[in-house]
Order: structure tokens, then C-alpha cells, then sequence
């Protein structure tokens, strides 16, 4: 990452509906932080949609190369469908002059995305999550266990 440029650490918890045309505003606070065009993309697991700005999805992509073979190699077919894979699944989309950003039909299936939402920061991109799967998935997170030394 460029060292010049700051990672947006967007934080919260906000909850809004997609409307019939597939539109989600978003919150106030991180339309400040963020640039106008993001990409938004299934996370692997396909539970919940991550959107980032660009640089960050393209870091993002890279990483997952390092962490598990120490970098992405051009060289290797395998590589390169996976790479294919993700950018294939992930869309440009624009914020629009009333604050939405437009969740492609497919990728909201994906997610099974409905129409009630929450959106959760996280660090250099956000989450977008069915409000019904996000509160069964966080009745499961137990924060008492980081207090435990291993």
C-alpha cells in the first residue's frame, strides 16, 4: 500500500432498506470518507457484500494471494482463473447525487439480500448484510473470548 495514503477506517452499525430498484443509501458519515466510485463484491464465504473503494478492493484481492502463497504469480493458471473469479463477481457501481449505491440483482441473491439491510464499517471497506442473517450471525460472537490468554 502506498504509504502517502490512509486506509478510511469506517465504523458503526446502520440499518436502511433496498428499495425496489436494488438502491441502499448510505450512512452519512461514510459518505464523507469515501470516493465516489466503489466496487462491490460477494465475500468468499458469499454471506454478506463488501464494498471498498477501488484501491482498497484491488489490496484487498492481493492479499489474498500473499496470505496463502505469498503473492500473486502471472505465471500460474491457478492464480489467474481465481483472480478472473474475483474480479468477475465484483461491480463498479457510483454513489449517486442522493447518497445510494446501486447492489447488482445477483449479488444481492448471493447474499440473499432482501430488503431490510445493515451496514457495518470495518477497516478499508464495509459490509452489507441481510438484517436477518447479520443478527443471527451476531448473537454468535462472544467478545468475552479475546479476555482469554492462550
Amino acid at each position: 500500500m502506498d504509504e502517502a495514503r490512509k486506509r478510511i477506517d469506517l465504523n458503526g452499525e446502520f440499518r436502511f432498506k433496498v428499495d425496489a430498484k436494488g438502491r441502499m443509501s448510505l450512512p452519512s458519515k461514510f459518505r464523507k470518507s469515501l470516493a465516489e466510485d466503489l466496487v462491490v463484491t460477494p465475500d468468499l464465504d458469499s454471506e454478506h457484500l463488501m464494498v471498498f473503494e477501488e484501491r482498497d478492493f484491488n489490496d484487498w484481492v492481493e492479499s489474498l494471494f500473499v496470505d496463502r502463497y505469498g503473492g500473486f504469480h502471472p505465471s500460474n493458471a491457478k492464480h489467474l482463473n481465481m483472480r478472473r473469479a474475483l474480479k468477475a463477481r465484483s461491480f463498479n457501481v457510483e454513489v449517486d447525487s442522493a447518497g445510494r449505491i446501486l447492489l447488482p440483482a445477483d449479488q444481492r441473491a448471493l447474499a440473499h439480500i432482501d430488503r431490510d439491510v445493515v451496514i457495518v464499517g470495518n477497516t478499508g471497506y464495509f459490509e452489507v448484510w441481510d438484517a436477518k442473517r447479520y443478527g443471527e450471525k451476531s448473537a454468535q460472537v462472544d467478545l468475552t473470548e479475546l479476555l482469554v490468554r492462550q
